[in-house]
């Protein structure tokens, strides 16, 4: 009991033991909010990545595709309604994107998409702008461009669907200060913007009369939101098209061998319905979606006539798969592994030859597998900074160990009069182990606190530095894919950076207290 005692009177009652507090803390912190930081950060990459593809993805690796996607897709809802939630085929191949209004010219990879179905297997809805605030306007199939114009009232307008989708939203809205923000958009405040010159944040083509649709009707297209538009420094863009207007598409056709086909480049006129924002970079800077039959039409990748009369299979690039709740990612990859083989045993004696050899080629995954390398390097340098932190915080267990000597050295005559009055050496060098440990976990319930808070507040830490100074902001949306800096700090990492700041501290004091415990009572009193 005395060792405590005393572990706690020297605490509060010796400055010199701040020091190695102060210490304990500060490697606490750091260590926290690093460990946070890019904990968080790898979590959102996680998070992001799992709602790009469905669970499962079933993929030849070709830009050519396999056959008989349909018939499987059907099959897996007939023989799997306990393991599959929800299936849609995919296309993609790669393009270039023509903005005729600023004459831009863009490569881009065009997905072709059933998108009713794409957003029942992962989160492609979330990220969908105009849809967000029109919910339910935003389609892949033919449409005219929508334009504003003075209703009855004499105010501005949208076209009748519009407005009452915009109703429907504010209705259903839970964030009062994201309406204030929508009707703070210069939009319904100017009349007739420019689409051309307007950086606004929802932009609508406007003309004298009634709001109304005008132009030919072509099929939609879907645009990553760092494809066409700017990030600024606040993570917003600049919309500088109109929802509807004409963007044309150059594609080029694969034949089921993978030869060039038809009268390349195809060009396909689009309009501009909405964009995406995944959050991944690569994604978003990259991706264009059209409609799937659209699409799978243009790239010559319907039924084919052969030679002999007959018909090639429809194609298509990945199977997506949504596994219905309880049933684990690796097991579904397993049992859907197992069902398409089972399927290509009874259904592929229609095919021929180069069919077979791409149905051959299909490969199963999950959306780990999809997504490893890049989730692998992210975490390879969160141990990386966290392990080159950590041998930083090794500081603390030295001073520690570098104080306690030096305690050791001015309370001889303390350790003397213990070991006079009975005290054994292990107890001796158990009070300054416990002392160590008091440091320890001082130090450690202040670090976890200063950290914590540190986390919790870091993005209004970095808004305050920008404002002195713009060079100061460290994490700019404008660079990074995510809009804020991760803000989360996990309970278990917390109490682990705890513990070991605690066992370090103890680590630290064994020397001394060794030193402390040998001291002969005589050696101690003889110069009292």
């Amino acid at each position: 009991m005395y060792k405590w005692f005393l572990a706690w009177r020297y605490l509060h009652t010796k400055m010199i033991a701040f020091f190695g507090v102060a210490a304990v803390t500060l490697c606490v912190a750091m260590v926290l909010v690093v460990l946070s930081v890019m904990g968080g950060f790898l979590d959102t990459i996680r998070t992001r990545s799992r709602g790009l593809h469905g669970e499962v993805i079933l993929d030849n690796g070709s830009l050519q595709g396999f056959p008989l996607y349909q018939e499987f897709i059907d099959n897996m809802y007939k023989q799997m309604p306990d393991v599959v939630e929800a299936a849609t085929p995919v296309i993609y191949n790669y393009g270039l994107l023509r903005v005729p209004e600023t004459t831009e010219t863009i490569a881009a990879r065009i997905w072709g998409i059933r998108l009713k179905e794409y957003v029942r297997v992962n989160n492609f809805a979330r990220g969908l702008y105009y849809n967000h605030y029109y919910p339910g306007t935003t389609t892949l199939g033919k449409q005219r461009m929508p334009v504003a114009g003075f209703g009855p009232d004499g105010k501005i307008h949208l076209p009748e669907d519009l407005e009452k989708a915009n109703a429907e939203w504010r209705s259903k809205s839970t964030d009062p200060k994201e309406v204030a923000e929508y009707d703070a958009d210069p939009f319904t405040q100017t009349p007739f913007p420019s689409a051309q010159s307007y950086p606004g944040q929802r932009v609508f083509a406007a003309a004298p009369g009634p709001p109304r649709y005008e132009k030919q009707a072509f099929y939609g297209v879907i645009l990553g939101c760092d494809l066409i538009f700017y990030r600024r420094a606040d993570g917003k863009f600049d919309r500088h098209l109109a929802r509807g207007a004409e963007i044309v598409v150059a594609l080029i056709p694969l034949s089921v061998t993978g030869n060039i086909g038809g009268e390349p480049p195809v060009k396909v006129p689009l309009r501009y319905t909405d964009d995406s924002r995944t959050g991944i970079y690569e994604i978003d800077s990259m991706h264009a979606y059209v409609d799937f039959d659209m699409l799978q039409q243009k790239l010559a990748m319907t039924p084919q006539e052969r030679l002999d009369g007959t018909f090639t299979k429809a194609r298509a690039n990945q199977i997506l798969v949504n596994l219905r709740d309880g049933v684990g990612l690796n097991e579904g990859k397993r049992l859907i592994r197992a069902a398409w083989k089972k399927f290509l045993d009874k259904n592929s004696a229609d095919l021929d030859s180069n069919e077979i050899m791409n149905v051959n080629q299909v490969e199963v995954y999950t959306w780990e597998d999809m997504q490893r390398a890049f989730i692998a390097a992210v975490e390879k340098e969160k141990v990386l900074v966290t392990f080159l932190f950590g041998i930083i915080s090794m500081v603390a267990g030295v001073l520690v160990g570098c104080i306690f000597y030096m305690i050791v050295e001015k309370k001889t005559r303390d350790i003397g009069i213990i070991k006079a009055l009975g005290g054994s050496s292990q107890g001796v060098a158990g009070l300054f182990i416990s002392y160590a440990a008091a440091v320890g976990i001082v130090g450690a319930v202040l670090g976890i606190g200063i950290g914590s808070l540190f986390v919790w507040n870091i993005n209004d830490i970095q808004d305050l530095l920008a404002q002195l100074n713009p060079n100061l902001r460290i994490w700019s949306p404008d660079i990074y894919s995510f809009d804020r800096i991760p803000e989360v700090v996990k309970s278990m990492d917390a109490f682990w950076i705890g513990f070991l700041a605690v066992l370090a501290s103890i680590v630290g004091s064994v020397v001394p207290a060794i030193l402390a415990g040998r001291v002969w009572p005589v050696t101690a009193l003889r110069y009292e």
